[in-house]
């Protein structure tokens, strides 16, 4: 890899941080692409560089020359298919070899998990661009199992007793670095990147409830129940899709393999969700 920079995108947010410090600690140069430099990172060895997913330009310029890019996909909308090709389309042209796409466990043109389908699609534009590739396929967060519950202290939605292998930001984190730092042992291959365990929402509430020492537990709803509950929120259609299928997928045991990729990859296991409790 020589001495040629790391790009990151995603830096200011929770996983590309966690990138970026990782990256800092093992002495690599970086660009950090940020949409807003006032909140960038001061590391050593690293760049601010503005950029947008829609400025194709800007990301050119930032992307001349580096030697893998890190790219945190954009964040949930009916616009970010768009925001990915036009970006991905910016790579490409600005000659970079090689993309590390941060994806989800299961993206298919199927997908059960609406926004996976988005993910699906993305991957095929990076592998019709030309660059090598690495797709990291991230579970659900355990910060989004540890917070499912409402004030009223229920979790709610059509999961029965369907299982999902939540994951850490920071096991995820730190598996990418390790790739970034080694691109090359990693070229056209896709990790399901998961915890160790695989828990169905009665376990999560289960262990919540140690933990926090409040009680917090599962109501199954129907598909039905489900949309009603969340029509209030006035939120559009795609969304309330979103919300609705994060709970069919589990049902549907999509995310319910445990993967030894995390592992495997940085030789240490990823946390469990009650070891995240602790430290949460």
């Amino acid at each position: 890899m020589g001495t040629s920079p790391i790009a990151v995108t995603g830096s200011t947010g929770r996983l590309g941080g966690r990138v970026a410090r990782h990256l800092a600690e093992a002495g690599a140069t970086q660009r950090l692409l940020v949409r807003d430099p006032g909140r960038a990172l001061q590391l050593p060895d690293s760049s601010v560089h503005p950029f947008s997913y829609t400025d194709r330009q800007a990301a050119t310029s930032a992307l001349d020359g580096v030697a893998v890019l890190f790219m945190v996909s954009a964040p949930e909308s009916q616009e970010r298919l768009d925001l990915h090709r036009s970006f991905i389309d910016a790579a490409a042209a600005a000659g970079v070899p090689h993309i590390v796409y941060t994806s989800f466990v299961g993206a298919a043109a199927d997908a059960t998990f609406t926004l996976a389908r988005d993910h699906h699609v993305t991957e095929e534009h990076i592998k019709a661009s030309g660059m090598r590739w690495t797709f990291l396929r991230d579970s659900f967060y355990l910060d989004l199992a540890a917070n499912l519950a409402g004030d009223d202290g229920v979790i709610r939605g059509p999961a029965g007793q369907g299982r999902c292998a939540f994951v850490a930001h920071t096991d995820v984190a730190r598996t990418a670095a390790a790739v970034l730092l080694s691109p090359e042992q990693h070229q056209d291959r896709q990790y399901d990147l998961t915890g160790p365990q695989a828990l169905t929402l009665v376990e999560v509430a289960e262990t919540v409830s140690a933990a926090r020492g409040r009680s917090v537990v599962f109501h199954d709803e129907t598909i039905e129940e489900a949309y009603a509950s969340r029509a209030g929120y006035g939120a559009p259609d795609w969304q309330l899709d979103a919300w609705v299928s994060t709970y069919t997928a589990i049902a549907g045991n999509v995310m319910a393999p445990v993967s030894p990729a995390i592992e495997d990859i940085t030789g240490t296991a990823p946390m469990s969700l009650a070891e995240y409790l602790k430290q949460d």
